[in-house]
This record gives structure tokens, C-alpha cells and sequence, in this order.
């Protein structure tokens, strides 16, 4: 089988590029962050020190209306298939995907090293989905310093759900208890996306590398000394966060001043009506959640010099984005006296500074509201795109698989494992990454637990379980504050029925 595949890859390198000249198909870099919130990293307007990321940032290109499917399963399906979730039957958590083709089957079919660390979350492998090296955790969260059995000389490791399935290469660990006490999970995958790297750098066909990271997903896990770089910092609360945050995207250019702030949220308390032990363990929270970023924007790092001194910065198209938006879950093990940070401890930041993340938007993490499904999109590619710009072209997570493909020049297959897959629902960002303009979507769709919406143009429809639907003009108003449902019944009433064309069509959830 594998001499198999090296033979069609070096075959089909050659017919792109013709024999005896280099492949000149760009190496393509996807990272994924977990449950980060719209306005974290700097480049967004946040203030946790992400120099690595805004590198890529202020040398690439930035999109303001970029979306994801709001979950985690459900985005890294659209993710790595080009369809709504749905369609490749998945609606929640990780089943077997149907009826699609993966970027790695694809890819790896026009001749591309196929390799990927961090979090997979399907009821499959990567390695049966067409990555040919993988390396991390096959499930949804873990303890970041030992995912595994207790160790000899350290407390018993905190975990919401045991045993997490890990796997190397097809080889699956339930549990995965790492040898080495020094474990974190962001640096362990990263140091087996470099070794790869490092395996295959004389390769002369381009890579596909998907690294996708746990941070900054519950549990709050990370090293005193990085925790301490932002201690005493949210102690300003998360009202003036919010605020600070979005005058800086406003001088930014990532968003419209006449969009106003949305409301702290109903149950989100005051700051100054807490006492000073509460603020005192909010601001931990937040600080441990920063570190994780910050730590994650660090290993990033280690990828961008891995790629420079390999001379391959140039052509590798780099994507940065995360997979929904700040997450409010209620995830606590406060009985147990340990506050967040160790290994023993197993702590989110919760609605209240979930809030704050997702600036300027309402909601989170499972809502359709933009807070919900609004991510970064950051890309970076030097030979190709312009430095310092940035992008209103609205787009989905499904446009990932048709641009790779274009960039790949690589066959979107009719069948696959004894499926038929289904057409492709994305469309490549190729144009605008160079600098122009692409026909865009006629509308884009979500459907997640109890939320649905679509976008269509400038307008939007949204609703939250058996609420009715919601009508907002993102061009005047994306931080969704006047509900123009009310004055435009037609248009709802219309927007609603292509919603439901399309939910019964792709089989999400028609209530």
C-alpha cells in the first residue's frame, strides 16, 4: 500500500509540475486553537502576548467575517470534509464521518506528506482517515500535564470524563500516561509536528500538516511561571476587559464603530459588587487561560522557525483559527480546594469572563449568535499574500477543503470508502487570498443542539431553541442588537424556509 502511494504521489507531483522541476505546490500549515474567544490574541485586539501570532498577522492577511460551526466535533468535520457537518452525519459529539473525503485523502492522493498532532475528536483515526503520521489526543480534553494513571511522586491527575483515548500512528492508548514529568500536551504536540517536519524535510512533494491544539480548552492548566507573567492583570474585571478590548478593535479596523458593544450578559454580576476574594480567583482564572494561549502562541513559534530554517516559509500557506468561540460551560471541581492551574485541579473560566472573550459579540460557544461562530481566520503566505491586510469577505470553515484542493490541484473524489461523497459544499478563498475578489456563498447555514441560523448577504436569521427567529443587519449592526424581526416579516419568513430547505436537504435537525 505504501509503495503504492509513493508511486501515484511522484506520478501526479510530476504531471503538476512537469518532470525534472521542482513541485511548487505550496506546503499548507492548519492550526487550531480550542474554545478561543474572537478577541483573545493580539492581532484581534487582545491583550495576552501573542507576538508569534501577530507575526503571522502583520505579514499576512486577517478576515473580520469568518466563521466556524460554534463545537468542536461538528467545525473539525466541516474542517476537514468541505461539507456542513450534518452531511458527513455529524451532529454533536465524534461518530464515524459518512459520505465524505478528508483533506488527507485528497491531498495525499495529488501527492502530499499527510501528517497531524493535537486533537482529533472522531470516532475514527486520522491515521484511517488518510494522515499518514499522527500523534495526540483522539477525544475532546484531557489533563494537560498527565492525560493518564497517577505517577510516582506527583498528585493524582484531575479529569472530567476517564480514560481519554490517545493514538500514535494507529497505536491507540486508553489511557496515555507520558513518561516524561516535564509532559504538557501543547509542547508534546508540537514537538512531534516538528519531528515530522524534520523526518520529511527532504521530501520533494509539499507537506499538509494539521496541528491542532487542546489550548485553551477546560481544564485551566498551566506552569506558575507562566501563570505569573498575567496575575493581578484581570483584576480590573471583566467590564473594563470588555471595553478595553473593543477600543482596540475599533483603532484596529477589525470592526465597525457604529456596532456597539453588547451588554454584559444578565448573569454576569458586576466586578465591583464582588468581594475581593472572588475577584482575587476570577483573576487567577483568567490568567491561567492567558498563560495557555500564550504558551500555545509560543510553540507556534517553534513551527514558523522550524519552516524558516528549512527554507520553506515562503511557500507554505499557514491558516490560524479557532474551532468556536470562548466557552461559558459550568466545568468545576471547587470541592476539592484546589484553584485552577495544577494538575489537580480541573477548572474553566465559566460564563463570566467567557463573555469577555467573545468581544464585541453576544454569546458563546454552542450558540449561533455571532459570540457563538465568529473566529479569527488569520493567513500567511508570504510568496503569495500581501502583508498587513485584511479581509470583509464573509466565509466558512467548508471553504478550507475547496482552497486547499485549489492550491493542491488535487481531485475531489465521487466515492468514497464504499460511500458516495457528497458534492462539495465550500468554495476556495484562493482569490482573495491573492488579493481580489470571489463569488461568495448564496447563504451559509448553522444548526447545533438547540440553535440554528443562516446568513444571506448582509442579513442574518438566528434562534435559540423554540425562541422565534431573530433578524439582524450585519453590515449595520453584527453585534446583533436590533432585532428587526418585527419589520421585516417577509424577509424572515423567507430567510426561514431556505433555512429549512436546507436543514431537511443535509439532514440537520428540523424542529
Amino acid at each position: 500500500m505504501g509503495v503504492c502511494r509513493l508511486f501515484i504521489g511522484v506520478t501526479l507531483a510530476l504531471l503538476c509540475c512537469g518532470t525534472g522541476q521542482a513541485d511548487d505546490r505550496p506546503n499548507i500549515v492548519i492550526i487550531m486553537a480550542d474554545d478561543m474567544g474572537f478577541s483573545d490574541v493580539g492581532a484581534y485586539g487582545g491583550e495576552i502576548k501573542t507576538p508569534n501570532i501577530d507575526r503571522l498577522a502583520n505579514q499576512g492577511m486577517r478576515f473580520r467575517q469568518f466563521y466556524n460551526n460554534a463545537k468542536c466535533s461538528p467545525t473539525r468535520a466541516s474542517l476537514l470534509t468541505g461539507l456542513y457537518s450534518q452531511q458527513c452525519r455529524v451532529h454533536n459529539g465524534p461518530v464515524v464521518m459518512g459520505n465524505c473525503a478528508t483533506i488527507a485523502e485528497v491531498l495525499g492522493a495529488a501527492g502530499y506528506r499527510t501528517l497531524m498532532a493535537g486533537k482529533w475528536h472522531s470516532a475514527e483515526l486520522p491515521t484511517d482517515r488518510g494522515f499518514e503520521r499522527y500523534y495526540g489526543l483522539a477525544d475532546g480534553c484531557c489533563n494537560y500535564y498527565n492525560p493518564g494513571e497517577q505517577r510516582e511522586d506527583e498528585a493524582r491527575p484531575a479529569h472530567k470524563t476517564y480514560p481519554r483515548r490517545w493514538s500514535i500512528d494507529g497505536e491507540v492508548f486508553k489511557p496515555f500516561t507520558p513518561k516524561d514529568p516535564d509532559f504538557y500536551t501543547t509542547d508534546a504536540f508540537t514537538d512531534n509536528a516538528l519531528g515530522y517536519l524534520d523526518e520529511y524535510k527532504d521530501d520533494e512533494n509539499p507537506f499538509l500538516l494539521y496541528l491542532a491544539y487542546t489550548a485553551p480548552h477546560y481544564p485551566l492548566h498551566a506552569r506558575p511561571e507562566w501563570i505569573e507573567k498575567y496575575r493581578g492583570k484581570y483584576m480590573k474585571g471583566w467590564d473594563a476587559l470588555r471595553e478595553e478590548r473593543y477600543a482596540r478593535m475599533v483603532e484596529m479596523g477589525l470592526i465597525d464603530e457604529k456596532w456597539a458593544l453588547s451588554p454584559l450578559h444578565e448573569d454576569v454580576p458586576a466586578w465591583d459588587k464582588l468581594s475581593k476574594e472572588a475577584q482575587a480567583d476570577w483573576d487567577l482564572r483568567m490568567a491561567v487561560y492567558a498563560a495557555m494561549i500564550d504558551r500555545m502562541d509560543w510553540n507556534i513559534g517553534r513551527v514558523i522557525e522550524k519552516l524558516e530554517a528549512q527554507n520553506k516559509l515562503d511557500n507554505t500557506l499557514i491558516l490560524f483559527l479557532s474551532d468556536n468561540g470562548g466557552c461559558a460551560e459550568h466545568v468545576t471541581n471547587a470541592s476539592t480546594g484546589v484553584a485552577a492551574g495544577p494538575l489537580n485541579s480541573y477548572e474553566a473560566v465559566q460564563l463570566l469572563w467567557a463573555n469577555a472573550q467573545n468581544t464585541p459579540f453576544r454569546k458563546f460557544k454552542r450558540y449561533d449568535h455571532e459570540g457563538g461562530i465568529s473566529t479569527p481566520l488569520i493567513a500567511h503566505w508570504p510568496k503569495t499574500i500581501h502583508a498587513g491586510t485584511m479581509t470583509d469577505a464573509p466565509g466558512h470553515i467548508i471553504d478550507i477543503m475547496a482552497t486547499v484542493l485549489e492550491l493542491g490541484k488535487a481531485t475531489y473524489p465521487t466515492e468514497m470508502k464504499g460511500d458516495n461523497v457528497e458534492p462539495l459544499e465550500g468554495k476556495s478563498l484562493v482569490p482573495v487570498l491573492k488579493g481580489g475578489t470571489r463569488e461568495g456563498h448564496e447563504a451559509i447555514y448553522w444548526q447545533f443542539g438547540g440553535s440554528d441560523a443562516m446568513r444571506a448577504g448582509d442579513w442574518k436569521i438566528v434562534r435559540d431553541g423554540n425562541e422565534h427567529w431573530e433578524l439582524y443587519n450585519l453590515v449595520e449592526d453584527r453585534t446583533e442588537l436590533n432585532n428587526l424581526a418585527k419589520a421585516e416579516p417577509e424577509r424572515v419568513m423567507q430567510m426561514g424556509k431556505m433555512w429549512t430547505t436546507w436543514a431537511t436537504r443535509c439532514g440537520a435537525i428540523v424542529r
